[in-house]
């Protein structure tokens, strides 16, 4: 039964915006989701009015709304932490962060994490050369780094070293043995000392889905007795001077600060002990692996972390400081790499929900003549007698029941009249028994029925392809935060699973986020006819851009971004058409008007050769629409 009184409170405790949302988003008196990208409650714009907005404008969902300032305050954030951290504990060093371009390659998303970087020296990480080529054009600051990691060929480093030469602070990272004689090679070339990196291999891993990416199998990386080799060479040739940083990675999405510290105390044994050997080391590279909190459990779940930035950075600092001191080393600047924690909050993905599938026949009712079958007879019985006193009971003969008349079908004693009440009668007393379940008298409930309220979700369709706009939950289960962005006054009366529009059985959502498990279904509102109904994906900003599919060729959807302003309250920066139908032909090597033209040159009669025209006529005008469904 609704509650009474359902308020703007019991729908931010039921969605967990507090928890998941950082501060960046919150409900307003309308029931409206509101955004605050700096945090700032007084700077505030209404999420499903800039929707309205831009739908009004032709700019319709599915869509990705972007914000630049959550960017710009994120940025700012990591470096404040590290600042403070610095300053608390008296660290005789300093620290410049460096975006991985491969979380977001977006341009407008570089250039703004570069224009709120420059006061810091904020750097790019490239590890391939296009992203080299993107770093390379930006207008970073004199002292910002560029490092270049993953695996390199010579057209790559030789990329690297000319940039050097032509005065970008430009690292090479080895991450291979083999990669050092190629470096050696195209620098005496070249002539110029190169700028090197040496990532360590350590045996101290993440926490999470990505913790394979460290320890001995890692794919990236030089043991120890490398390392040495690679010590040993360049000091034959005089060159130990190029060893400007020690790099280590111990995987994404690191989601116990335990693995930090531990990393940490690893890393800085290291450079330690290489410094004790006469190498120059400069820059000790934590990697990247700060975390994203997309459930908002504050756990080590593989969608959480149990630490915040201000903590992560202190933790860096002060294991890096405790064991210089011990081995009285210098302390070494410090860089890092996070990608994740500076993107994922300033993108969320809006979709509108365009349909029900009504597996549980909620819309209709049986009424028994007392003519059918026995079998439907005692199926009505269980939906009318089932209680919170029998229902373990009762249940067991409805699935009996089910079982049975499904056999007399099969068998041609039954008609498909009688199997569609059969089928009615059942879900009935699901639902029944679903009520019976959530009694707070029943203290507890037998784990058979711990998956009866999936089973009766309600299935809504969403005009979107999760392959394209959140291809990590499909391929890895990762979670994102759900939720409508209005009739937030409104209790939620369905309990529903996401179907997307692909026609792909996995092109659906039926995991969501919760402070203590994960949920099977979410709570949402029963859509009303001729109005639009909006749910929004959040934290989306981190990958899910790149790696986005082309399934069913549905293609990227609408982008706007927004800025929020105090005398404007919202003002629409820019905004980025969707792929077209025809672009997404030419991607699988179709030239769409030959595509128009080919049902022409099968007409026959009068009347084919009309509809052939009209056809064309369709198709061609389809070619400059976007993919998705328009609603």
């Amino acid at each position: 039964m609704p509650m009474k009184h359902w308020t703007i409170q019991d729908a931010a405790t039921l969605y967990g915006v507090k928890e998941w949302g950082n501060d960046y988003f919150a409900i307003n008196a309308k029931g409206h989701l509101e955004v605050a990208p700096t945090q700032d409650e007084n700077l505030v714009a209404d999420v499903y009015e800039i929707v309205q907005h831009l739908r009004k404008k032709g700019v319709r969902t599915p869509l990705i709304l972007r914000f630049p300032q959550i960017l710009a305050d994120r940025v700012i954030e990591l470096h404040e932490a590290f600042r403070k951290a610095i300053k608390e504990f008296a660290y005789d060093g300093s620290y410049q962060g460096v975006y991985p371009v491969k979380t977001n390659q977006m341009k407008e998303v570089v250039e703004e994490i570069v224009r709120a970087g420059a006061k810091y020296h904020y750097g790019l990480e490239a590890g391939s050369k296009p992203e080299l080529m993107i770093a390379l054009s930006m207008e970073l600051h004199p002292d910002a780094m560029v490092l270049c990691n993953g695996y390199k060929d010579e057209s790559f480093i030789r990329m690297a070293l000319l940039a050097q030469k032509a005065g970008r602070k430009c690292l090479i990272t080895v991450e291979k043995m083999t990669e050092l004689p190629l470096i050696l090679k195209v620098a005496k070339e070249l002539k110029v000392m190169p700028l090197l990196g040496l990532r360590a291999k350590l045996n101290a891993m993440g926490k999470g889905k990505w913790e394979s990416s460290a320890g001995d199998h890692a794919k990236f990386g030089l043991t120890t007795r490398e390392i040495l080799e690679a010590v040993e060479i360049l000091g034959k040739r005089g060159m130990m001077e190029s060893i400007q940083e020690l790099h280590f990675h111990i995987g994404s999405q690191i989601t116990d600060i335990r693995s930090v510290k531990a990393a940490m105390k690893e890393a800085t044994r290291v450079y330690a002990k290489l410094r004790k050997l006469g190498v120059p080391i400069r820059y000790l590279n934590v990697g990247g692996g700060l975390g994203v909190d997309y459930d908002g459990s504050k756990t080590t779940f593989s969608s959480s972390m149990n630490y915040s930035i201000e903590e992560y950075a202190a933790d860096v600092v002060y294991t890096t400081k405790d064991i210089c001191t011990q081995e009285q080393v210098p302390m070494p600047d410090l860089l890092s790499e996070s990608g994740r924690a500076i993107v994922a909050y300033h993108q969320m993905v809006v979709v509108d929900i365009i349909g029900l599938i009504d597996t549980t026949h909620t819309k209709y009712k049986v009424e028994l003549t007392g003519k059918e079958p026995q079998v439907l007879k005692e199926l009505a019985y269980t939906r009318d007698n089932i209680s919170i006193k029998n229902f373990s009971e009762m249940y067991h003969d409805a699935i009996t029941q089910k079982d049975e008349m499904l056999t007399l079908f099969n068998l041609g004693y039954l008609g498909l009249e009688d199997r569609a009440k059969g089928e009615i009668l059942f879900w009935e007393v699901c639902r029944k028994l679903s009520r019976i379940l959530g009694h707070k008298s029943l203290k507890y409930i037998p784990e058979e029925f711990q998956d009866l309220n999936k089973s009766l979700a309600d299935k809504l369709i969403a005009n979107f392809s999760i392959f394209q706009s959140m291809p990590d939950h499909w391929a890895i289960e990762q979670l994102f935060p759900a939720m409508p962005i209005h009739r937030l006054k409104e209790q939620p009366t369905l309990s529903a699973t996401l179907c997307d529009i692909t026609c792909d059985s996995d092109g659906k959502m039926e995991r969501f986020i919760d402070l203590k498990d994960v949920r099977d279904e979410i709570p949402l509102h029963e859509p009303k006819a001729g109005e639009p109904y909006y749910v929004a994906f959040f934290l989306t900003g981190a990958y899910q851009d790149i790696l986005g599919m082309r399934h069913n060729l549905f293609g990227a959807p609408n982008e706007a971004h927004i800025i929020v302003d105090e005398d404007e309250d919202f003002k629409v920066q820019h905004i980025v058409q969707a792929d077209t139908i025809d672009h997404m032909l030419r991607t699988v090597h179709y030239d769409p008007a030959q595509l128009v033209q080919a049902p022409i040159s099968r007409r026959k009669t009068s009347a084919q050769k009309d509809a052939a025209e009209a056809l064309k006529s369709l198709l061609t005008e389809q070619r400059r629409l976007h993919t998705y469904l328009e609603m």
